[in-house]
């Protein structure tokens, strides 16, 4: 650990780690240095020389190694002939750095006026306008007036697309390099960089398609000046005219913070309307950072076609119907079903609503089912992560594996965070059946064959490999690819039976994290939803199937058969889904950007969103609905406001209890110091003072736990594949058809259509030509498909890109015409 030193900025001391640069050292007394290039996610370059300090070191007498002292029994300060960046030097005993003197005040207007000599000063249109740090720091630190003439200035091309989502103008652009470094070394996509020198030096694109990277949004936020810009804001609001709203982003388990930035708009009617997202520092979750998918995705909860009032079936069609009517019906058939009534809950419920529906169905008798094909969200809840883990902390001594996951498509953000515990020293272990993005930074990569998940696990729990055992730290993150239930089940046991046999139980840093294929999936787990074995049988024999924030019908075609089956179809959604189109009775449901509610993150952290925007008039919260059916049966359910709906759930849910709205919206001070007054140190994001959430204890952290021994279950065999068969393997892919993401048009060029990615051999083998359709029959439906050769697939496996329009949840063995 590094030892502490005392130094003096400004006449105000501080004691700070040794290695600390003196920019950040200023930060933690209040005393801002002004910096452009400098960001304090990011090593320093030195670059703009914006913070230009004085600085004065202590004469140090050569033969005794101490400091000379003045007159006045203080040491003697030697200062420098010149300036110093504060962004480079790191602090020093005794050092005492002046900030606010006319030396430094000279330097620093020099540097202003020198960036300004090629800036178009186009403020009152600039799209920066009101949150530029250029701007901000002109005002403070510039000289007032240039001695150059504006004829002089570089005059280039103006709002060139470095892609379909992120705009250049080049005459803004100050060359300070933090988005050609955040690409680099952060989100280690180097698709952006300098080209041609001099006063002619500009950022380029080097990817096609352009600026090809799932981070790109985050390259607007610490852009000091306004030269980048993203498609869905540029000229779309001035920045003093927005409203902040916090929410957590409900596309992936990691549960990012977002500030979702709102305003009144007339072309909307005077109605409240999203003008971006925004990322909202969290370190334990997100840091500073968002995906795209997060940042762009928002549209559809101000989509057309939305839901807006209750329907009902009528001589065989859906019809508009009140409320009073729609409850009345879906009470009437809860009470006759009883027993065989069904509630078939999606991921993409809150907690609160995950409860009122439970409460209500097993109130009756029935059943509550998780529509999810992976299991281990009850291991998790055992050996989770602790409570004081942080993937931030990870590092030299840590041990990391992540199996049957592609991080990299379905939780961006630990992608993100795991590459930097790589590059910290963590021990990085890659299992997966293909190649993926993250093998980039692994110390150990295992390849296997879909259905030997097991064997690389025994590999660890037999001890063939110490890695483990020896380990300080170790977090293991568990997907789902190429597995079906029963495999996932068999998986997450294993995993958590290396978490638990290496000795890392609710250890500091270590646990398993499942990598859900929703926002709160874990919340749905300890709510009491599972997943059924054989779903289908489930909902046939059910006499009333509730399906809330799930499309089974449109997922899998024996699902939809099954529904046919059932007695009563009860839906809430926010679209007219291929399950709506079936229901008896639908809900029009409100979106969790319109109310607010707690996500249960795949970390176990429980987080608070907050309303955005108004919703629909007609809509309604989730938990509303079942308590205005449950009001109707006498049930008692709480609906008065979602804030009781989570007292009582805390109550009765023994993880969950202790906490409240109020402990959730509890917050600390975090570092580095974001999304304050300057904007121009950590960029345009924004503080977090409405909730860091709270991360659950792991049972493993309780008294009388033991460790489970034998969790593993025997190891699955990898399915024989006939002559002219492959594994059809549904995979990830961020940019997908789902219903949450499809109203974000921007995301069109991105998103990934049907298709089947095999790898060159295979193609060989069955004369397919990239490009080519091929013909195959799953679940007695025919579909044609292109083929992709893609060198990352798997030989025997065909790749087929979830929510694509292929119902597809699990892998299957398909014939090939």
């Amino acid at each position: 650990m590094a030892k502490d030193v005392t130094l003096t900025i400004d006449g105000k001391s501080v004691t700070v780690p040794a290695g600390t640069l003196i920019v950040d050292a200023a930060k933690k007394i209040d005393v801002d240095i002004p910096v452009f290039c400098y960001h304090p996610k990011m090593e320093p370059v030195g670059m703009c020389r914006m913070c230009l300090v004085d600085v004065g070191r202590p004469v140090i007498d050569r033969s005794t190694n101490q400091p000379i002292l003045d007159a006045d029994g203080k040491p003697k300060l030697q200062f420098g002939p010149k300036l110093e960046t504060g962004c480079t030097t790191p602090v020093a005993d005794g050092m005492v750095v002046v900030t606010n003197s006319k030396k430094v005040a000279d330097g620093r207007s020099h540097v202003v006026e020198f960036i300004l000599t090629s800036h178009p000063l186009d403020c009152p249109i600039c799209d920066k306008g009101g949150e530029c740090p250029l701007q901000n720091l002109t005002m403070g630190f510039g000289p007032g007036q240039s001695r150059f003439q504006f004829a002089e200035k570089m005059h280039m091309a103006k709002h060139v697309p470095l892609g379909e989502l992120i705009y250049l103008d080049r005459e803004r652009c100050i060359q300070c390099g933090r988005c050609v470094r955040f690409q680099s070394d952060i989100a280690g996509d180097p698709v952006i960089g300098f080209y041609n020198r001099g006063r002619s030096l500009e950022i380029a694109t080097c990817s096609e398609p352009g600026f090809d990277s799932y981070f790109s949004g985050n390259t607007t936020d610490i852009c000091p000046v306004g030269a980048l810009t993203t498609a869905d804001f540029r000229f779309g609001a001035r920045a003093w005219e927005l409203k902040q709203a916090a929410s957590v982003c409900t596309h992936c388990p990691v549960g990012c913070n977002l500030t979702m930035n709102v305003r009144r708009e007339a072309a909307a009617g005077g109605k409240l309307t999203i003008k971006r997202a925004m990322p909202r520092q969290n370190e334990a979750v997100n840091e500073i950072w968002i995906c795209d998918k997060g940042r762009f995705g928002y549209h559809y909860a101000e989509s057309s076609q939305r839901l807006t009032q209750p329907l009902v079936r009528k001589n065989g069609e859906l019809v508009p119907a009140s409320w009073d009517e729609a409850v009345a019906k879906t009470a009437e058939a809860l009470e006759a079903a009883g027993k065989s009534a069904v509630a078939l809950a999606g991921g993409r419920l809150s907690n609160e609503d995950l409860y009122a529906l439970g409460k209500l169905v097993r109130g009756r008798g029935g059943k509550t089912v998780l529509h999810s094909q992976m299991a281990g969200g009850d291991l998790v809840a055992d050996v989770g992560l602790s409570v004081d883990s942080n993937l931030g902390a990870l590092g030299k001594g840590a041990a990391i594996l992540v199996i049957a996951s592609d991080l990299h498509e379905e939780a961006p953000i630990w992608y993100m965070r795991l590459k930097a515990a790589a590059k910290r020293g963590a021990k990085l272990v890659v299992a997966n059946a293909r190649q993926t993005k993250l093998e980039r930074y692994a110390t150990s990569v295992v390849r296997y064959a879909y259905g030997d998940e097991m064997k690389v696990l025994n590999t660890y729990l037999e001890g063939a490999d110490q890695v483990f055992n020896e380990a300080e730290s170790v977090v293991v993150f568990f997907g789902s690819e190429g597995l079906d239930l029963a495999a996932s089940q068999a998986l997450a046991k294993a995993c958590a039976d290396l978490v638990a046999t290496s000795g890392h139980a609710a250890k500091p840093n270590s646990g398993l994290v499942g990598v859900w294929p929703a926002v709160n999936t874990q919340g749905a787990w300890d709510q009491g939803f599972r997943p059924a074995a054989n779903l289908a049988s489930v909902l046939s024999g059910a006499g009333l199937v509730w399906v809330a924030a799930a499309d089974p019908a449109g997922d899998e075609a024996a699902l939809s058969v099954a529904l046919d089956q059932a007695k009563f179809v009860v839906v809430q959604e926010l679209f007219l889904s291929e399950t709506a189109r079936k229901a008896d009775v639908v809900f029009p449901a409100q979106s969790s950007l319109e109310r607010e509610g707690t996500f249960t993150s795949g970390e176990r952290r429980v987080q608070r969103f907050y309303p955005v925007i108004y919703p629909p008039a007609g809509a309604k919260a989730d938990y509303a609905v079942a308590g205005l059916v449950g009001a109707k049966l006498g049930a008692g359910v709480e609906t008065r406001a979602a804030s009781l709906v989570f007292a009582r759930l805390c109550e009765e849910t023994t993880a969950y209890a202790g906490l409240s709205y109020q402990k959730l919206a509890e917050t600390a001070e975090q570092w580095p110091i974001v999304g304050r007054s300057d904007l121009y140190y950590g960029g345009t994001g924004y503080e977090n003072s409405l909730g860091l959430g709270v991360r659950l204890a792991p049972a493993a952290a309780t008294d009388g736990w033991l460790a489970r021994q034998g969790f593993a279950q025997l190891p699955p065999a990898a399915l024989a594949r006939p002559a002219g068969s492959l594994l059809l393997v549904p995979v990830a892919r961020l940019y997908d058809g789902g219903a949450t993401l499809q109203p974000s048009k921007l995301l069109d060029e991105r998103r990934v259509s049907a298709q089947l990615g095999v790898n060159p051999q295979t193609a060989a083998e069955f004369g397919w030509q990239a490009g080519a359709s091929v013909a195959f029959k799953l679940n007695g439906a025919d579909y044609s498909l292109p083929v992709v050769v893609d060198e990352r697939a798997p030989d025997g496996a065909a790749l087929l890109p979830r929510s694509c329009g292929v119902p597809l949840m699990v892998p299957a063995l398909v014939k090939f015409k």
